[in-house]
């Protein structure tokens, strides 16, 4: 796949190793300066290469469209640079670096670059104090791992076997849907869909827009036939909880009567010993709220509920889904000119009449 993408910009496969260096080809890779995802793409770049970045997709996980958006950006730096070596190198150092480097290269070095090999500028580039020690070991490394990899028992390694067809099936859900609800309709576990989605930052997809959702092979029709049936208050099967003063994540899971494991597996980023108070976290439910609860969100589509009060979690998007009625209808209905909705604030959720 990824070769496929590199050679449709004119750019050679070997720049498949440029992800390896980057990340260990590794879609979760986060750096210390927050470059994300197998390419490394910081929130800038991505977006500039359209990828989408926000609280819910992150695209720069996805290695698809991160690929897609990787290829191009080497070939800008291709033809900006006229040079592979410096293309990788401004990859990994930005493309102003590069260029304020090249600009302050001797003029003899500058004269001889003109002669020479294009590639060669790269080096004497290296050979200056305007490029950090990651970036003048950066195309070094990159030559160094196409080399192995093409004769690893040259290298003592063992021989690499070659790589799995990326194949999988996909459909497109409209609104809100929790991942445990579409691994359920798919047969598998939660875990599977979360690796073939790894863009999806939480364990729903979007509110109000629809969302692409790959799924294992052979399942995509199978599980479109069965959300085609599933009701709109069955989609989501997740609560927001809002930590308070003195809750630790065993709490909160036993209160809600899920696993630890599972509520850990929800909430990635969540610090088990320093959770601030404030902090939404996910509450995977399955659809069934323990007794007792007080504050959780009421139940999905209460029966014969004309109001609602707004408690603390509870987005509109939610009690759209809740009550099976839209966005829109939870506007008009309560004179709301955004989506806005604020704790304690009494909702009309049935037609008025």
């Amino acid at each position: 796949m990824i070769r496929e993408e590199l050679h449709q910009r004119d750019l050679p496969g070997d720049l498949v190793y440029l992800a390896l260096i980057e990340s260990g080809l590794s879609n979760s890779a986060v750096s210390r300066s927050r470059a994300t995802g197998m390419w490394q793409f910081m929130k800038g770049t991505a977006t500039m290469y359209g990828l989408r970045v926000d609280s819910w997709i992150d695209e720069r996980r996805d290695p698809y469209k991160a690929t897609k958006a990787a290829a191009h950006h080497l070939a800008d730096l291709r033809d900006r640079f006229g040079s592979l070596y410096l293309a990788a190198a401004a990859y990994n150092a930005g493309a102003g670096k590069v260029s304020r480097g090249l600009r302050r290269l001797p003029a003899d070095d500058a004269d001889e670059a003109v002669d020479a090999d294009v590639e060669d500028t790269c080096f004497r580039l290296s050979d200056t104090r305007d490029l950090r020690r990651e970036t003048k070991d950066y195309v070094p490394k990159l030559i160094a791992a196409a080399l192995i990899a093409k004769e690893p028992e040259k290298y003592g390694f063992p021989p690499l076997l070659p790589p799995e067809p990326l194949v999988y099936d996909s459909m497109i859900v409209p609104d809100a849907t929790g991942l445990d609800v579409v691994a359920r309709l798919a047969d598998t576990s939660v875990r599977a869909i979360q690796a073939l989605n790894p863009q999806i930052r939480r364990m729903a997809t979007p509110p109000g827009r629809a969302t692409l959702v790959r799924l294992p092979l052979g399942t995509g029709e199978m599980t479109a036939a069965k959300y085609a049936e599933l009701p709109v208050k069955d989609r989501v099967t997740f609560l927001e909880h809002v930590v308070r003063s003195g809750e630790t994540l065993g709490h909160i899971a036993k209160r809600y009567g899920v696993s630890l494991t599972l509520l850990r597996d929800a909430n990635p980023k969540a610090k088990p010993r320093a959770l601030r108070i404030g902090t939404r976290l996910i509450v995977p439910t399955s659809g069934t709220i323990p007794k007792g609860v007080r504050s959780a969100p009421q139940p999905a589509a209460a029966s014969g509920a004309r109001y609602h009060r707004v408690r603390s979690g509870e987005p509109i998007w939610l009690l759209a889904t809740r009550y099976v009625i839209t966005r829109q209808q939870l506007r008009e209905w309560n004179g709301l000119r955004s989506s806005t909705i604020k704790v304690g604030q009494r909702l009309r959720v049935a037609p008025p009449g």
